[in-house]
């Protein structure tokens, strides 16, 4: 398995003789240490306990001599990937000192006493077995580390899967680019015109033919900076199914910034891609959020990206490549030779993750077989910074310049940015936004914050008045409430209500309403909300997009990230500087006021270079701080798990949110049954309006004042 998983990495890498025997090799020896005695004593008698000896290390003390890559991997496979610079200065490296209970001596002792038998025994029952262990070069990057073990665990999680009854290994869908671009091609032709001035619907006619026609002339990394209502969603996709059909890549990932947007452009996609007979679900994967188990029955629930097309969160995307942790690597090998479009760029990272983010880009496309285009309205150039990059990159627009200057005409006066320098409390809020035309959609820094707006706007005008959207709602929830918004925005008579939402809503979303408010953040994420008001200039020249600021209190909360970004923002106020144009000052101001240093000096890119993989994870969290668990909100599919039933990859996606820890403490969640890694939400704690901020507002409102979550 761990083979044919590596062989759909060799066709779009250079160390490919390396990567296969790394791979092989690893995937034959990393189990030797479970022929010890002891250890076959439990696995026949006992197999649900943890093994006497550390079975990882007779595989890593016999390749460790003559293969370090497929030694790397058979020591990783459990605990994950180390420093590899540490554990070689180390007396021992690459061993486990520990002590075994029982025996008084250490793992490493029993494997060199016992070794020679290990092997003896293997032979006789392994019958292919691995005789060319020449490591045959160096490898390139520190992503090979993380690649071979990816390999490995894929194979080593799904054959145990497969032994507690999950799912089976499946063989890979074609993503048949040629036939997927017809199929596209046939879904824009089938559209009828929207409400759409006849300049914009000319730029995004253009656009789309550029993409389709355009021949593609290499793999890199593109921009596409083209503006709101421009069409990017099915654009950019011809353009990857372009080169994916050139250059003959595999898959095709949507790197998308929020978990909401998700199911809109998976709607998208499967009404567009989808060839004769084919099951949708197969073919574009909503990978929502983390689904990553090393608990022997979660382990064929987890997300895999082995689809043709996988729509996923930048949060998973990247904390995978920084990632040490097996579980979470799995599926990492299905990345090669794939054709990326990371949408709504500018919100996909923290300004400081993308030094090291921007390195793992350029490696994909130059060392596995990549092509990446940045997308946004809002893109900040940040490779032109040597706070982000070390050397300077030609990053062409998909489109050509001409186009993008074309459409950018068109956004002048679409809408208006103003500021409102008084903050306000939760009622001064409540007030001010009753006061601008309606529908309008306000955006607020914190869960917490938009939850008590959108409980308060409930309580005093009646739910009637109020939509809320934010991830405090499971997948489904969330959709159910993009349809709710979708009709409403239809119906022209509608207009005294208000969608409150988070960060989440400020991109991706084909919304359009009237106005818009969005508290203090910064340039880039003003200007997508810009995107979701009078979109295609169906309400006139009147249309405003406010920023404002609010009062701290038990409710509404400041969020620390957006410090240092929303005073930048209201100096660029003060200079007249609202527009796309000055999204890349506004990101250089923000990295100077933070005293950020060179590309070359950031703390990520250090220990990456150094191969120090647990620090790289420590530092490159896109989410900071408390650890984030699986919560299940639906009481029938909780019964089934403590029946003995075993949850599917879509209920798990589907029927769940995640939690911080200390929200699960404070609302003293149980865990459920066998699962470790699952906890359950009482109903009294959500509901489909509020999430699980219901139970989360309920605790503040019985606290003493100044006692936060």
């Amino acid at each position: 398995m761990a083979k044919v998983f590596a062989s759909g990495v060799l066709p779009h890498i250079a160390c490919g003789e390396l990567f296969m025997s790394s791979v092989c090799t690893s995937a034959e020896y990393h189990d030797l240490g479970k022929i010890d005695a002891a250890n076959q004593k439990v696995l026949s008698d006992k197999p649900q306990e943890k093994l006497p000896v550390k079975h990882e290390d007779a595989g890593t003390a016999f390749l460790l001599k003559n293969h370090l890559p497929a030694a790397l991997s058979v020591f990783s496979h459990h605990s994950g990937l180390p420093s590899i610079g540490e554990e070689r200065e180390k007396e021992h490296s690459f061993r486990i000192i520990n002590q075994v209970s029982g025996y008084e001596k250490a793992v490493m002792d029993i494997t060199n006493e016992n070794l020679n038998d290990y092997l003896a025994a293997h032979v006789t029952e392994i019958k292919n077995s691995v005789s060319e262990l020449s490591e045959g070069g160096r490898p390139k990057d520190t992503l090979f580390y993380r690649m071979a073990l990816s390999c490995l665990v894929d194979a080593d999680h799904t054959d145990t899967a497969r032994h507690y009854g999950g799912e089976a290994l499946t063989s890979d869908i074609p993503l048949y680019p040629a036939k997927r671009l017809e199929s596209l091609d046939a879904h824009i032709n089938s559209l009828t015109a929207e409400d759409v001035t006849p300049e914009r619907l000319a730029v995004r006619q253009e656009f789309y033919h550029i993409c389709n026609k355009t021949e593609p002339k290499n793999r890199g990394i593109n921009a596409c900076s083209m503006p709101v209502g421009t069409g990017k969603t099915t654009s950019v996709m011809a353009h990857l199914l372009r080169v994916a059909e050139k250059f003959s890549l595999r898959r095709v990932f949507v790197v998308l910034p929020f978990t909401n947007i998700i199911d809109q452009s998976v709607k998208t996609y499967r009404n567009a891609l989808i060839l004769p007979d084919e099951n949708p679900e197969a073919i574009v994967a909503a990978h929502h959020h983390k689904a990553e188990y090393k608990n022997q029955l979660l382990m064929a629930s987890s997300f895999r990206w082995n689809a043709p097309i996988t729509v996923t969160t930048a949060v998973q995307f990247f904390e995978t490549l920084a990632s040490k942790r097996p579980a979470s690597l799995r599926k990492l090998h299905n990345l090669p030779g794939a054709a990326i479009f990371i949408d709504e760029a500018h919100a996909a990272l923290p300004a400081h993750l993308w030094p090291q983010a921007w390195k793992w880009l350029r490696s994909l496309v130059e060392n596995w077989g990549c092509h990446v285009v940045l997308g946004s309205g809002s893109l900040s150039h940040f490779w032109n910074l040597k706070e982000f990059s070390e050397t300077q990159v030609t990053v062409p627009e998909i489109a050509g310049d001409t186009l993008y200057m074309k459409a950018a005409q068109h956004e002048q006066n679409r809408i208006a940015y103003r500021l409102k320098k008084n903050p306000m409390s939760l009622d001064d809020l409540y007030q001010w936004v009753h006061n601008l035309n309606g529908p309008r959609i306000v955006v607020m820094n914190t869960v917490q914050s938009a939850a008590a707006l959108a409980d308060k706007i409930a309580h005093e005008r009646g739910c009637e008045t109020v939509e809320h959207l934010s991830t405090a709602l499971t997948s489904t929830d969330r959709k159910n409430t993009l349809d709710i918004i979708t009709l409403r925005l239809q119906d022209k008579k509608d207009t005294d209500w208000t969608l409150v939402a988070t960060t989440c809503a400020e991109a991706g979303l084909n919304f359009s309403f009237r106005f818009g408010a969005r508290e203090m953040s910064s340039l880039g994420s003003t200007i997508q909300l810009g995107g979701r008001v009078n979109r295609q200039c169906e309400y006139g020249a009147d249309c405003e997009v406010w920023c404002f600021y609010i009062k701290k209190d038990e409710f509404l909360r400041n969020h620390k990230h957006f410090k240092t970004s929303a005073a930048v923002l209201a100096k660029l106020f003060e200079e007249g500087k609202i527009s796309p144009d000055f999204c890349t000052e506004a990101l250089l101001r923000e990295i100077r006021e933070k005293n950020t240093g060179m590309a070359s000096d950031d703390l990520i890119v250090q220990a990456e270079s150094r191969a120090n993989y647990p620090s790289v994870a420590k530092l490159f969290q896109v989410i900071e701080d408390s650890e984030m668990f699986t919560v299940i909100v639906d009481e029938r599919f909780k019964e089934r798990l403590e029946n003995g039933e075993k949850p599917t990859r879509r209920e798990l996606q589907t029927l769940t949110v995640r939690m911080r820890k200390d929200q699960i403490e404070t609302l003293r969640l149980p865990r459920i049954g066998r699962y470790e890694d699952l906890y359950f939400c009482y109903s009294e704690f959500y509901d489909n309006f509020l999430g699980y901020m219901r139970g989360i507002l309920q605790t503040i409102s019985v606290l003493p004042e100044g006692s936060i979550i």
